[in-house]
């Protein structure tokens, strides 16, 4: 992490708890905010959000609590409701996609992934909102779409279902 940093890399953090794999809660949460403080850009579901947080309604002062120095964007998934984005500048919700889900496995990696690489390609998109709710609404489709098929990789859409999805919607 420290040599990606040092080359001027945006450090994405997914913490995709899983808490059986963890020996106890607190070892969980401990060595997930050891390195929270590395990372540019953090994506967290509502549980993991409730996890780190102990608060069950996602407030905004609390989600802006979790924000660091060097934190560009904070993303909560809220799953079928979309997604809150927070940066140091202006926060806000964007809605999700309304879709026939099968299976929701990858949904948040495909969420993770089409967000990556948007910003990859500009990363002044996290300083403008007009911008990065187009973005999330990008990924909010990648995620939706990835739930209407079985499978993690082979429900990854490619960019025209994804155009599909948002000028249908």
């Amino acid at each position: 992490m420290k040599v990606a940093k040092d080359g001027g890399a945006v450090l994405s953090y997914d913490p995709n708890l899983r808490l059986a794999l963890w020996p106890s809660a607190e070892e969980a949460r401990e060595q997930i905010m050891s390195i929270w403080e590395q990372a540019n850009v953090i994506k967290i579901s509502d549980n993991e959000f409730e996890f780190l947080t102990g608060h069950e309604t996602i407030d905004d002062e609390t989600a802006i609590s979790l924000m660091h120095s060097g934190l560009k964007l904070l993303l909560i998934t809220l799953g079928r409701h979309g997604c809150k984005y927070y940066t140091k500048h202006f926060h806000g919700m964007v809605e999700a996609f309304k879709v026939n889900p099968v299976d929701t496995t990858g949904a948040g990696d495909a969420f993770v992934g089409a967000l990556l690489c948007k910003i990859a390609k500009d990363e002044s998109i996290v300083e403008n909102e007009a911008s990065l709710k187009e973005v999330i609404r990008f990924a909010n489709a990648c995620g939706a779409i990835t739930t209407t098929k079985k499978g993690a990789i082979p429900a990854l859409p490619n960019e025209e279902e994804v155009l599909q999805l948002i000028s249908g919607a």
